[in-house]
């Protein structure tokens, strides 16, 4: 089996960790985003997986081989000249893709348990060209809703944004099609989602397999954040462990907290819930984090309190510091001591040593 993961963004929402390494090489959970989905594909057998590259190719190329052999699969780059959107993609890796067998197409930026083995079987069982995720929501007149037949999951229509209610399922980013579709596909900018998708649609040749379970685009900092909990707490409910990280048990752990080996924990203090802790992070006594993620390498001293926030990787954060309210902190960045940071985004290699009280981007 064959898959093709769209990496090719520059990953502007997620700014400004994204302005030092490509968004799928962000880590989640102390993992790189694009990783999380190759073992997952890996595990059900894909054997190769295409990458459709184009911002920073060269650094994802490089970290990406690295784990290619530990993993099993074969990595291929097809890298696009210019923006080919969501679909163009697919044409132009169409020789790698078309060999008669059903492929996956997944977005990069989205996380869930990925029942991969399952919509497979899903998409095998409906005998038609398409099969599309979907996962349901709150509120779904902020998304495009997949109206659907729930017996069969044929998909009828999609609707954009709907202000009256047609149905609570929406697109989840991730595909199966056969290669007959590639044929339906021009090799220039195309959306999947607007030029393709309804084509098949009208012709009753996509299907719609629901999610179950959690789900979450995690490619913008609250999402990042709500996708952290989420997963987390699916991890403590399976007892799942494994890797270099491991959910922390503790007195001054609130669970579910995830910590890499190598990270320094503090003597007193308190960590969680819904933490995660990067590779080599030092944390001294007294401080309060939760809801947060903070990156290798990073340095956080006495006393500071971090909530609802995202740090960097080799960050420095200074004694009695706050930081809060969604503030993400580039890379390589210095906080002075008794900060206060409210929804604050840092860009990497800056020294902060004044208050930032208000939602703002510090250039």
């Amino acid at each position: 089996m064959k898959a093709l993961i769209l990496v090719g963004g520059y990953g502007t929402r997620l700014r400004p960790l994204t302005l030092t390494q490509p968004k799928p090489l962000v880590e989640f959970a102390n993992k790189s985003m694009v990783l999380h989905q190759v073992e997952a594909l890996a595990a059900v057998g894909v054997d190769t997986v295409v990458l459709a590259v184009s911002y920073r190719a060269e650094m994802l190329e490089y970290e990406i081989n690295k784990h290619a052999d530990r993993i099993g699969v074969k990595i291929i780059f097809s890298c696009e000249e210019e923006p080919l959107d969501t679909a163009g993609p697919l044409a132009l890796a169409k020789n790698y893709l078309n060999d008669h067998e059903p492929f996956f197409v997944l977005n990069s930026d989205v996380i869930c348990s990925f029942p991969f083995a399952e919509m497979m079987k899903f998409h095998k069982s409906h005998k038609h060209e398409g099969t599309i995720a979907v996962t349901k929501v709150e509120e779904p007149s902020k998304y495009g809703v997949v109206v659907f037949q729930e017996d069969t999951g044929e998909i009828q229509k999609f609707v954009e944004k709907p202000q009256e209610y047609v149905g609570n399922k929406i697109n989840a980013g991730m595909y199966i099609l056969n290669p007959s579709v590639l044929d339906r596909i021009p090799l220039a900018p195309t959306s999947i989602e607007k030029q393709v998708f309804p084509v098949m649609a009208s012709s009753g040749n996509l299907y719609a397999f629901i999610l179950p379970g959690y789900w979450m685009d995690v490619g913008q900092p609250k999402d990042y954040l709500k996708g952290m909990q989420l997963y987390l707490n699916d991890m403590k409910c399976r007892g799942h462990e494994g890797g270099d990280s491991l959910l922390a048990h503790g007195p001054n752990i609130i669970e579910p907290v995830m910590v890499h080996e190598s990270a320094k924990l503090p003597h007193t203090g308190q960590i969680g819930p819904n933490v995660v802790i990067g590779a080599n992070v030092v944390m001294e006594d007294g401080i309060r984090i939760k809801n947060s993620t903070v990156l290798a390498d990073t340095h956080i001293k006495e006393h500071s309190f971090i909530n609802a926030s995202i740090i960097g990787r080799k960050c420095t954060v200074g004694k009695w510091v706050r930081i809060e309210n969604t503030s993400v902190i580039g890379d390589d960045v210095v906080i002075k001591d008794e900060l206060y940071l409210n929804g604050a985004r840092v860009l990497p290699h800056k020294s902060i040593s004044t208050n930032v009280p208000e939602p703002d981007i510090i250039m």
